[in-house]
């Protein structure tokens, strides 16, 4: 997968996509946090080659998070 991250549009698109093994998820969410990711003089800001826009390293790290802790039974209900 080349540049997985650009047809993502946020970090819980990530986190939450169905189909991607929790390795692959984890892998671009950490791409994302990556300093290579950070925008010029925002460092609470990241934007991935070929992303849209910018998104928080907090929402980034919630996302990994949400990874971390599994599946929410909830959703899957819904």
């Amino acid at each position: 997968m080349s540049q997985p991250f650009s047809r993502f549009l946020h970090p819980f698109d990530v986190a939450r996509h169905p189909s991607l093994e929790p390795e692959v998820k984890r892998a671009i969410l950490a791409s994302w946090a990556s300093d290579r990711s950070a925008v010029r003089d925002q460092p609470g800001l990241r934007k991935p080659p070929g992303a849209k826009r910018a998104v928080s390293i907090d929402e980034i790290l919630t996302a990994m998070h949400e990874l971390d802790k599994g599946p929410d039974p909830m959703r899957q209900l819904q």
